[in-house]
Parts: C-alpha cells; structure tokens; sequence
C-alpha cells in the first residue's frame, strides 16, 4: 500500500473544521483534523508542503513519517506545523486500522476502560442562569459540568471583579447541585499569577475537578510560583505543540492534569508519549477537544488504550454539529461516550460534503479581550 495523495478540507458545517484526508493506492483513505481553525490557509500550505514527503510512502509507517515532518525541514514544528502534522497522524492511523480490520484503540494496546466520561461547555451571565443550565445538564445525563469565568459586554475582563464573579458561580453551582457532578473550571490563561492564586483558593471550598490554564502557558516556569500557594488540581496544555513543551510541567509535577490536544500537539502518536511520560508523575490526561467530530475520535481512541485519564472534553453531544461532513460520530450515552466498534476511527467522512462546504474565513468571531484601561489581555 502506497500514499496517493494528500488533501486538506477547510470546512464550514455548523462551524470552521479544517480536515485532512490521505488516499492510498489501495482504496483506502484515513481523516484528520487540524486545530487552529483561524490559521486554516497556513496549515493548508504546511500540509501541501507535507504532501511532497509523504506521496508514494507506506503509510503503516506512522512514527517515520512523524518524525520527518516534525524535523524534516530543518526548523523542529511550531503549533501551525503541528496541527497539519497532527491531522496527518490521525488520518495515517485511521488508515492503519481500516486496513486490519480493527478500531484504532486496538493498535494503541487495547481498552483499559470500558466508556470514557467526559464533560460539555456550559456557561451563564448570572449565577442563576449558570446554574439553570448546569441542572438541565445533569438531567441529560452528564457526570460533570465546566464553565469559565464571563466576558463583558464588547470583551472586558477586569481580573478581580471576575475573581469575585467566579468564586460566585461556584459557590451557586456546588449548593444547587451537591456532589452529584464534578466542576471543571476554565480560567482560559486570563489571569497573572497573583490573581489566580487568589481564585484557586477562594473556590477550594467548593471541590473543582480542575482549575485549567489558570495562567499564561508561554512560561511554564511560572507555573513554580503557582503551584506552592494553592491546594486544588491544576490543569494545563491545550497551546502545546509538542512533548518538549510538556517537559518541565510534567518533570516537576506542576499540574494535576495534562489538557494535551491531539490536533495541535503533533497527534495519536505524540500524545500517546506525553500520556506515558505523565503516568510516571501520576499526572492524568484530560484531552482538550474544542474541535470537531474527527477530533472526538481521536481522544476518545486514544483515552480507550490509555490508564491515567481523567476526563475528556466533549463539548456537546455527538451528532448535533457538523454532520453533513461526518454523518456517523461517536456514541454518547449518559454522560459517556462508547468504543465504536467499527475498524479505523469509526467514523464516517464525506469528502464530496466537505468540499460543498467551503471554510468560511473568520468564522464566528470572538471578541479581543481588553481592560478599563484599553490594554490587551488574553482570550
């Protein structure tokens, strides 16, 4: 079996998605998806550049081509690089399954768990309609609920008012819904360490599952000042484009949490090294996953075969979004989604819905976060 060709799909179906598809001369193709939706041109023009390499190559060997597209261009990858590189890996090892016969999960070592828990993407402006929407997630079926700390009107954020405004919503959460769910918190890297060192041990009291991002991830050194001052579990990861920028977080037992995302981070191969690395740190995975259908596959393969994992981001059911591209998505049950049975990813993509659907430059558009005073602050 031989690489044919390789073909990247920005695609708007409900949202941005930008997928990748690999052809062999066999008849058998795999699919991948790429984070950063915004870079959606410059990832097509990493994957074209990667396409040069991987033409008329086995695409059994996933961890050769990794390694040449990751270095192969002298300059090791950064996360638009990493992206492509990652929807690549997805689609080589969906490739790898269909071919064999069996789920993806089964290449990686076999099922440790029998279902993964994950958790969806609630929020609120009061208090009040938070909690509304939190119970009616339970109702559904949800184990656990996550929510981040609220915008103002036209992007202001002022960190010590949503200091206040948070530890408010968790202490309106925690007594409507008892210890019936779990809380993640995402504080999104808006806050400086002194700020989040207060939140963190404001909100003790109310047992979060995770603080996640609660600063800046450019250095993770800081994370050393952090860490001695607050007692609840840390979580981050999400911008890393690779292990190496796990190192330091992992080796010196900074989080509680590796937020690795597979369609940045290189992929099912390179994650599958940072979840190994973090079980010598008892640190567990907690997949972030704000993408689309193809990347729901991906985690949930990955955290099948996978022991130290905490919970997968999941932010909705499956089968409500972008489903005129990927009309069979994972089985979501209870709050749970189920090993797909099926071989490769289990999912089924149509590539000719994809390509009616052209990617929509811009997308939904989020607001430039900004103080009292004007400056710029993180989303």
């Amino acid at each position: 079996m031989k690489i044919t060709n390789v073909e990247c799909l920005p695609v708007q179906d409900g949202r941005n998605c930008i997928f990748v598809v690999v052809d062999t001369d066999e008849g058998i193709f795999g699919v991948g998806e790429a984070g950063l939706t915004r870079r959606a041109r410059a990832i097509a023009g990493v994957v074209q550049d990667y396409a040069e390499l991987l033409v008329g190559e086995d695409p059994f060997r996933i961890e050769h081509h990794w390694q040449r597209l990751s270095r192969g261009f002298f300059f090791p990858h950064d996360r638009i690089a990493g992206s492509a590189l990652a929807a690549i890996d997805i689609a080589l090892w969906d490739i790898m399954g269909k071919a064999l016969g069996v789920p993806v999960y089964q290449l990686l070592g076999g099922r440790v768990r029998d279902r993964q828990v994950c958790y969806p993407h609630l929020g609120g402006r009061t208090p009040e309609e938070l909690v509304e929407r939190c119970l009616a997630a339970r109702e559904e079926g949800w184990k656990f609920v996550r929510f981040s700390p609220n915008i103002g009107e036209g992007g202001r954020f002022e960190p010590a008012e949503a200091v206040r405004e948070s530890v408010k919503m968790f202490e309106a959460v925690r007594a409507a819904l008892g210890d019936s769910v779990e809380i993640c918190f995402d504080i999104h890297t808006r806050l400086d360490p002194a700020d989040a060192i207060q939140l963190c041990r404001a909100v003790e009291p109310y047992r979060p599952f995770f603080m996640e991002d609660p600063i800046r991830s450019e250095s993770p050194n800081s994370f050393r000042l952090l860490r001695p001052h607050v007692s609840v579990p840390l979580a981050a990861g999400e911008q890393f484009a690779s292990k190496w920028e796990f190192r330091q977080l992992i080796d010196e037992d900074l989080i509680d949490y590796a937020r690795v995302d597979l369609c940045i981070c290189g992929g099912i191969s390179e994650a599958k090294k940072v979840a190994g690395w973090a079980e010598t740190h008892y640190i567990k995975l907690a997949t972030h996953n704000p993408l689309g259908p193809v990347s729901s596959a991906a985690c949930l393969h990955l955290n099948l075969a996978t022991s130290n994992v905490g919970v997968m981001e999941q932010p909705q059911r499956p089968g409500r979004a972008t489903t005129n591209v990927v009309p069979v998505q994972m089985t979501w049950e209870d709050g749970y989604l189920l090993p797909p049975t099926g071989p490769g990813l289990g999912i089924e993509f149509d590539r000719e819905a994809a390509r009616r659907l052209p990617y929509q430059p811009g997308g939904p558009s989020r607001p430039l976060l900004h103080r009292d005073d004007g400056s710029f602050t993180n989303w």
